[in-house]
């Protein structure tokens, strides 16, 4: 008996030290996965957590992406630019609420996925567009810009993985830029979005059904 105690006594540090360990890795994995100039995300973070809530019918994907980005960081600054994403970020995410998971994809696009348990992601998502329009805290009011916003929702397109859904919101979100009128909804209508020229890791992408606006 009193060598199992001395084993035990003996290995304690030791499972002590690993579990420390654990946790420590745990915590670098966790950083990793988030973007470091706003906080959310990043893309595998968000995949990971965005699969998970698409299990959910009331699910609705939403992709933003700041108008005009590069015409702000050449004409007032980086420092400006930060501030502007930063404040992006942080009205994306209140707005998704903790149920749900908002992430930076890269660049100026974020993506958000909300569970939409009042059927009111519509107005929902046109206040957003009107709160992400507003001047950044630290910058001037010369710095404003207008946030596109395109929405897909689960119960529309049961069939649709995260890849699928993130198409289609993109697809209505550049049909809401190229329209001006802020936020779309996919699967809507029959204007026809022309994909000529999209991101890198969609180019060639077509519209599978129209977007439309939302009013």
């Amino acid at each position: 008996m009193s060598t199992l105690l001395t084993a035990l006594a003996a290995a304690a540090p030791l499972a002590a030290g690993w579990a420390g360990h654990l946790v420590w890795l745990r915590g670098r994995l966790a950083t990793a996965r988030r973007d470091p100039l706003t906080g959310l995300w990043t893309r595998d973070g968000f995949t990971r957590r965005a699969t998970a809530l698409l299990k959910d019918s009331r699910a609705v994907v939403v992709l933003a992406d700041v108008d005009h980005f590069k015409h702000i960081n050449d004409t007032h600054g980086h420092a400006a630019g930060d501030a502007l994403l930063k404040a992006t970020a942080d009205r994306l995410a209140h707005y998704t609420g903790p149920s749900g998971v908002a992430g930076r994809l890269g660049g100026d696009e974020f993506a958000a996925v909300l569970i939409d348990r009042h059927g009111t992601v519509g107005d929902l998502l046109t206040v957003l567009g009107s709160v992400l329009a507003r001047p950044a805290p630290g910058t001037d009011d010369a710095v404003q810009t207008t946030v596109s916003l395109g929405w897909a929702r689960v119960a529309d397109f049961p069939g649709d993985d995260l890849s699928g859904l993130l198409r289609r919101a993109d697809e209505a979100m550049y049909a809401a830029k190229q329209a001006r009128a802020g936020v779309r909804r996919a699967g809507l209508g029959s204007l026809f979005a022309t994909m000529t020229g999209r991101r890198s890791g969609r180019r060639g992408a077509r519209p599978g059904n129209s977007p439309s606006a939302v009013a």
